[in-house]
């Protein structure tokens, strides 16, 4: 009996002793099994720590790439175009024309005139939209001479073609006064006359004043330009009453001469 015991006793703490070791052991597993869990959430947290870095830096740069490339601003005064895509707005205040052996650019807010029958041989009438005292005309007609130093000086030309100037079509008697001839309704006064050379072709510039005796403009201005090419004489003519001249269309007709070629 009391051999059985000790070896029941014996059995026992063997026993205990087997299950002392596979309780230990277990733990131990799952520590090691948790632990490598961890190892894996952590390298996975850097390698997404490292990405999202890369994206921010990725994100500023091309932040800073477009507010670096930003187009400048579309500014525009009141009644123009917005410049939205940022190019220079250029000259808008003319519209180069090209007619058969001359060139010219007119002033953006004249119109074509219908009184294309002011002068024979008009090929081109423009008029102010506001003041069609403000007008240019370009005649075109055939000629012999080979340039327009042919005509004799600037003046002597203008003499020949004076009735571009207007023509006085009172026949009465007056008496002189306020600068007018006795008898004379019209008067001119030459007050500049060039013959520069550009490209080899000699031109002749005249500006003049006109006045007439029931004139409410206070005289007139007027800018010739004439020029011989291709057999035929072209004679271009831009003009302004006198008040509008001081009011802004000084800057149009000169414009609108200065730019008159022929070819």
């Amino acid at each position: 009996m009391a051999a059985a015991s000790m070896a029941t006793s014996v059995a026992l703490k063997s026993l205990s002793s087997s299950f002392s070791g596979a309780a230990v052991a277990a733990p131990q597993k799952a520590v090691a099994a948790k632990a490598g869990a961890f190892t894996c959430r952590a390298q996975k947290s850097e390698e997404e720590v490292v990405v999202s870095r890369r994206s921010a830096v990725t994100l500023l740069a091309g932040a800073a790439a477009a507010l670096t490339l930003k187009a400048a601003p579309a500014q525009a005064a009141y009644g123009e175009a917005a410049n939205v895509f940022g190019k220079g707005p250029g000259n808008t205040d003319y519209i180069p024309y090209k007619g058969d052996g001359f060139s010219i650019d007119l002033p953006s807010k004249w119109n074509p005139s219908k009184e294309i029958g002011e002068f024979p041989n008009i090929v081109l009438r423009y008029e102010d939209n506001f003041d069609a005292l403000a007008n240019v005309v370009v005649i075109a007609e055939p000629t012999s001479k080979s340039s327009i130093t042919d005509f004799g000086s600037p003046e002597e030309f203008l003499e020949k073609y004076k009735y571009l100037l207007g023509v006085q079509v009172f026949a009465g008697e007056t008496s002189s006064e306020g600068g007018f001839d006795k008898n004379a309704t019209v008067t001119a006064s030459v007050l500049e006359s060039s013959a520069p050379k550009v490209n080899g072709k000699t031109y002749y510039k005249l500006n003049v004043l006109t006045r007439t005796a029931d004139g409410g403009e206070g005289g007139r201005h007027q800018l010739v330009t004439a020029a011989v090419g291709g057999g035929k004489l072209y004679i271009e003519k831009a003009s302004s009453g006198d008040k509008r001249w001081f009011k802004g269309a000084k800057k149009f007709v000169e414009g609108t001469d200065k730019s008159f070629t022929v070819a």
